[in-house]
C-alpha cells in the first residue's frame, strides 16, 4: 500500500497524508514505505536541516515518490529544491517519470 507524506512543522497536514515534522521522520517514511505523493516544505523549526537537505539526501540514496510537490512559501528555498530535483532528472539520477511541481501554500 502506498502512502502520501507531508513534510511540514507548521501547517496542518491534509487528512490523506502522513505528517513528518522533521527531515529524519521524512527519511524514515521514505525508507520504509512506498510513497505516492510527497509534499515538501523548505523551512523547518530545526534550522540545521531543511527541505533542500532532504532532496539532496533523496537523490543520493534514490528515495523517491511518484509525485513530489514543493509547497514551501520560501520562494528561494522552494526554487532551489525544484531546480535540484529537475536537474537530477536531466542527469538521469532520478526517474524522469516522477512529476515534480512547485505549489506554494500559505502559512495560515
Amino acid at each position: 500500500m502506498k502512502i502520501n507524506v507531508f513534510l511540514d512543522d507548521y501547517r496542518t497536514c491534509p487528512a490523506d497524508h502522513v505528517l513528518a515534522e522533521t527531515v529524519e521522520e521524512c527519511i524514515t517514511l521514505l525508507e520504509k514505505n512506498s510513497i505516492d505523493h510527497l509534499s515538501l516544505d523548505h523551512d523547518l523549526v530545526n534550522k540545521t536541516k531543511n527541505g533542500l537537505m532532504l532532496v539532496h539526501y533523496m537523490v543520493k540514496h534514490k528515495l523517491y515518490a511518484e509525485r513530489i510537490t514543493i509547497h514551501s512559501a520560501n520562494s528561494v528555498g522552494s526554487k532551489a529544491m525544484y531546480n535540484y530535483l529537475k536537474q537530477a532528472q536531466l542527469n538521469l539520477k532520478m526517474p524522469s517519470a516522477i512529476k515534480v511541481v512547485q505549489r506554494p501554500l500559505p502559512l495560515n
